[in-house]
């Protein structure tokens, strides 16, 4: 894709923006499981294959998803939405099977949608993967075929493989995380040129460690955010990666950032550390709150999500529920069980009151006398796509004299701790 056609397309979703509000969700009201999928991850010769990640798309068509077989699998909805509740159990066969399936080498990284995405538009409809010992992938999201390669060598002029991934504001480079450093791939450019910044100054100044996550900052403030094992996130100008200011205060690597809709503010977590730290960029000393969530026991990377109103952030956890916070205040606001399993991965639509959740983990099976099959529920190493009460819906409720309480599956409330600064 060109430069042209990329400012175009900027343009157009900056307008589509504009003309649009996002729905407002009410968190009070337990959300009910529109579609879910457990059966197509599961083979005889891997029982356990969990998932480790879900996106939607851009546009909002469909989502992505992660899963420990090096697989990625492309979900598009049906058009219609489905008000029916479904449950989850063995016997219930998937909603649909996956539209596309793509299969990498190694263990999937990180991957990331093109920001300009459109299932409409066949050049805009990709991804990009970054797999262990393996270049960065860019796929076509309609045929699953694979559209180019962008490769990164090391001093022994080896292949070394990206950690994290990212595609700029513009929609006009790769960005990849590397051990103390980062290439920057020309997206129309593929092959093995890219640009190379050092996060670690001399006499050991910066940031050390591998690179483990990145966003930018939207509205095009030039902030790109840096997260890295060594427990820091550093905030960088995205024009010549100058180090701004590092944050530290994570007690373990950081495994997820992201910043606020308005760009004033990063959350961010870490492995094994129960907490989301919120900071303000514009006075970043102290961080402003900390939300909790249960995952002070396990590696896996727990991915969280801002709803589209910016108001509310959802994360899972190891306990199998999904919490709610309110943003302004750092309050807790509700939760509702989303698997039997750690909830690895959380998703907000980007314009509809829907969300994707993605569970499961790694379990080691000890040998034993009597060799015992790996049964797995429904409600483990699942997908599911849920359906939140907004203030639209309730207008139709009322209007058809229903309840959408009566359509939702109960939820599970839990108050946990939140410590505010």
């Amino acid at each position: 894709m060109g430069e042209e056609e990329a400012v175009e397309s900027e343009s157009n979703v900056a307008n589509a923006k504009e003309d649009y509000s996002s729905p407002v969700l009410r968190f009070n009201v337990p959300p009910h499981r529109t579609y879910h999928f457990h059966n197509q991850f599961i083979t005889p010769s891997n029982p356990n294959n969990f998932l480790k990640a879900v996106k939607w798309s851009p546009d909002g068509s469909s989502f992505l998803t992660s899963s420990d077989d090096n697989t990625l699998r492309l979900f598009t909805p049906p058009a219609s939405e489905c008000d029916i509740p479904v449950a989850a159990s063995n016997d219930e066969s998937d909603s649909f099977a996956a539209n596309v399936v793509m299969s990498e080498g190694e263990s999937i990284h990180d991957f990331c949608w093109y920001p300009y995405m459109s299932s409409s538009d066949l050049v805009t409809n990709v991804f990009a993967t970054t797999t262990r010992d393996h270049p960065i992938h860019l796929w076509d999201a309609t045929s699953g075929q694979l559209r180019c390669t962008y490769r990164a060598y090391d001093a022994m002029d080896e292949i070394t493989a990206a950690f994290s991934i990212a595609f700029n504001p513009a929609g006009t480079k790769i960005f990849a995380g590397y051990n103390k450093c980062i290439r920057m791939f020309d997206l129309h450019r593929p092959g093995r040129d890219f640009e190379l910044y050092s996060t670690v100054k001399d006499k050991k100044e910066g940031q050390t460690g591998i690179i483990s996550a990145m966003a930018f900052s939207p509205f095009h403030s030039g902030m790109l955010a840096l997260g890295s094992y060594n427990q820091t996130t550093a905030i960088y100008r995205e024009d010549n990666m100058e180090l701004l200011y590092v944050l530290h205060g994570q007690e373990g690597g950081i495994t997820h950032v992201q910043f606020s809709r308005d760009g004033n503010y990063l959350y961010t977590g870490g492995r094994k550390d129960p907490y989301i730290l919120c900071w303000d960029v514009r006075k970043a000393v102290d961080c402003v709150y900390k939300l909790y969530r249960s995952s002070e026991n396990t590696n896996q990377r727990i991915l969280f999500d801002v709803d589209p109103s910016g108001q509310h952030l959802g994360t899972g956890g190891q306990d199998g529920l999904v919490h709610i916070y309110n943003l302004q205040t750092g309050q807790w606001v509700s939760s509702f069980e989303a698997a039997l399993d750690s909830v690895n991965g959380f998703s907000f639509h980007p314009f509809l009151p829907c969300a994707v959740s993605s569970s499961g983990h790694r379990r080691f099976v000890i040998p034993d006398d009597g060799k015992e099959d790996l049964c797995l529920s429904g409600r483990e190493n699942c997908v599911s796509v849920w359906t939140f009460c907004s203030d639209s819906m309730m207008e139709i409720d009322l209007n058809n004299d229903g309840s959408f309480n009566n359509r939702s599956e109960s939820g599970v409330f839990f108050v946990p701790r939140t410590i505010l600064f």
